[in-house]
């Protein structure tokens, strides 16, 4: 009998599969790739809020526990994975830049936020005022791990290339078995497919659509990632990601022409030299009403988990709330009541 059962391996199930595979436990995976937002995010890890600048959730808690969690993966895959990235945000405004200064001062904030004003250079961007710059930021290449985990995974028999049938599972007391596989546990971490899985479908999980394109300019020579209305982040190799949109009510998978109009109009107001499109991105956050995660144990099954809902900040929540939720069925140790599915008993 194995140990775990996984569904989904995005994010949630690559944090998750990552500490069974470091403590030894038996698992498989099914994985259809039918949910793709890990895959096209931006990877940024990022403890500020930008159009606030606050500190986001828990940030100097799961910046720690995340760079080293990376880190070991990258050990682990052989592959360069975590990059040291600079992020600049615009200000648009002398009372933004005052702003800035004011959550400088702040002592959660001081380690993150430079009271250094960064002069515009590049005369490919129009910056009429000046860059503020986030320490301790990077970007994780998060579609390459995930790739790469997927195959290290293969060559060790623990994942199954197929979408999972939710009415063939079968809980017991002390086990779960689906199509003749039996597993002490299963967790469910499936994105924003979670809407279709009849344990925690009842949850209030959203859904947003975000897209990114992928755009080509020899001229524009950014070293950091820049933060204006959207986020520019350097790929190497004269390549950037430009995002993203939010889209709450459209829930298809597809990338639409508006999107990319969106897109390019907030970079063209501020990008001086040429460019080319080279590719477009699209995939459902899984978000949550309260942006806290949906993470904990179903409420009349006892071997049956989740771990779902780390919406755009997953690159930085993921390995903290994996570890609290592994913590919690191997040793029963309390979740934190921000993140137990507990909060929504009532909506069942």
């Amino acid at each position: 009998m194995l140990d775990y059962i996984v569904v989904g391996f995005g994010l949630s199930g690559l944090s998750f599969v990552e500490y069974l595979d470091n403590e030894e436990r038996s698992f498989v995976v099914f994985e259809d790739y039918s949910q793709k937002s890990s895959r096209v995010a931006g990877g940024l890890y990022n403890p500020v809020i930008l159009k606030r600048f606050t500190p986001a959730w828990q940030s100097l808690e799961q910046l720690n526990n995340a760079l080293p969690f990376y880190k070991n993966i990258e050990d682990k895959l052989q592959e360069p994975l975590v990059f040291e990235l600079p992020i600049l945000r615009r200000f648009n405004s002398v009372e933004e830049q005052n702003t800035w200064f004011e959550a400088c001062d702040k002592p959660i904030l001081n380690q993150f936020l430079s009271a250094k004003l960064i002069k515009n250079t590049n005369t490919a961007l129009d910056i009429p005022y000046y860059f503020g710059e986030v320490k301790r930021t990077g970007r994780i290449a998060i579609e390459s791990m995930l790739s790469s985990y997927i195959q290290y995974l293969d060559k060790k028999k623990r994942i199954q290339y197929e979408s999972f049938e939710y009415e063939k599972v079968i809980v017991k007391d002390d086990y779960v078995e689906y199509k003749g596989i039996k597993g002490r546990n299963i967790l469910f971490a499936e994105g924003f497919g979670v809407k279709e899985n009849p344990f925690f479908r009842y949850l209030p999980l959203v859904g947003n659509k975000g897209e990114y394109i992928i755009i080509k300019s020899n001229e524009l020579k950014l070293q950091e990632a820049v933060k204006s209305s959207i986020f520019i982040i350097p790929l190497g190799d004269n390549l950037y990601k430009v995002g993203a949109t939010y889209n709450n009510e459209d829930k298809s998978p597809e990338i639409t022409s508006n999107a990319q109009e969106e897109l390019q109009k907030k970079l063209e107001s501020f990008l001086n030299v040429k460019y080319e499109i080279v590719d477009q991105v699209a995939g459902i956050r899984p978000t949550v009403r309260d942006r806290k995660p949906l993470v904990g144990t179903h409420p009349e099954y006892q071997n049956v988990h989740i771990l779902n809902g780390l919406g755009s900040r997953g690159i930085l929540i993921g390995p903290s709330v994996a570890k609290e939720l592994y913590d919690h069925i191997q040793n029963d140790v309390p979740l934190n009541h921000e993140i137990d599915i507990k909060r929504f008993e009532k909506l069942r």
